[in-house]
């Protein structure tokens, strides 16, 4: 079993305790008063807190469930859902015609370096507590637009100096969320 998923059930058990005791079920407030609960409290704190930084650090190959390319109702669009994983998209070759990507706990890559775009495109995203990283072509230009509720967008994607070029209109909502856009 993952340390992330034996603290996650210590989480919910916790927290299912804790609720309990509130709700007078059980008598738990002896467990609360422990001194050792209150430091125990913080060590989990900070080691939450060191591991989230040492796992944004590390790229596992198969962190990423690479998925075929889901195609909407209209025949056209591409409409991703993550939710509590990660999936990524990536474009061999294949015409783009915009996309809808939601995140919900969990986080969408899709690369379109490869992607046919003959025309402007619109990509919807939205996140909460999730986030999207997307590559583009270097020869289409991007426009963002977003909304943001403690989140971002980082668009590090270069601006393409083809006056002639299409451009990806980009339009973001997120909710503890981000979206990362760039061409490497």
């Amino acid at each position: 079993m993952r340390r992330r998923t034996v603290f996650g059930i210590i989480f919910i058990v916790a927290g299912l305790l804790k609720l309990a005791d509130m709700w007078n079920i059980v008598y738990l407030e002896w467990l609360w008063q422990q001194p050792w609960t209150t430091y125990f409290g913080v060590g989990l704190i900070i080691y939450i807190g060191i591991e989230l930084i040492i796992s944004s650090y590390q790229h596992h190959p198969d962190q990423w469930l690479k998925r075929p390319l889901p195609i909407g109702d209209d025949g056209k669009r591409i409409v991703c859902v993550a939710r509590y994983g990660g999936d990524e998209y990536v474009f061999h070759g294949e015409p783009f015609r915009g996309a809808r990507l939601d995140a919900f706990c969990g986080g969408i890559r899709m690369d379109l370096r490869k992607a046919v775009i003959t025309e402007d495109e619109e990509i919807d995203i939205h996140t909460f507590i999730g986030g999207v990283e997307l590559f583009v072509p270097t020869d289409v230009n991007v426009i963002v637009k977003s909304r943001s509720f403690i989140g971002g967008v980082g668009n590090d994607a270069a601006m393409c100096s083809d006056k002639g070029a299409h451009s990806l209109h980009i339009t973001v909502s997120n909710f503890f969320g981000g979206v990362s856009i760039k061409n490497e």
